[in-house]
């Protein structure tokens, strides 16, 4: 039964990563998202080419937490994943 499930997840993964490649492929030819008023080439998608970003309003959020705050929650979150990630691979 475990063969069985294991041949299912790679048949899955194979169907799914395939539809994803076509999807994509498919998305690109055809310029889907691309927005004609903003066609600037590569750099279409940065904020410094949209005509007059300088004069949008600066975002309202605002907290208490010191930015030191914030680092320290990013590192431990990534030295968590990070332990997650070697505890996965020790069992297999």
């Amino acid at each position: 039964m475990r063969k069985f499930w294991k041949i299912l997840s790679k048949v899955a993964l194979i169907l799914v990563g395939g539809a994803t490649l076509v999807t994509v492929i498919y998305i690109m030819a055809n310029g889907l998202g691309l927005n004609p008023d903003l066609d600037f080439g590569a750099g279409a998608y940065y904020y410094a080419d949209i005509p007059d970003f300088d004069k949008t309003p600066e975002p309202k959020y605002s907290t208490s937490v010191p930015v030191w705050v914030h680092i320290l929650l990013f590192l431990v979150w990534g030295a968590l994943m990070y332990w997650l990630w070697t505890w996965i691979d020790r069992k297999k």
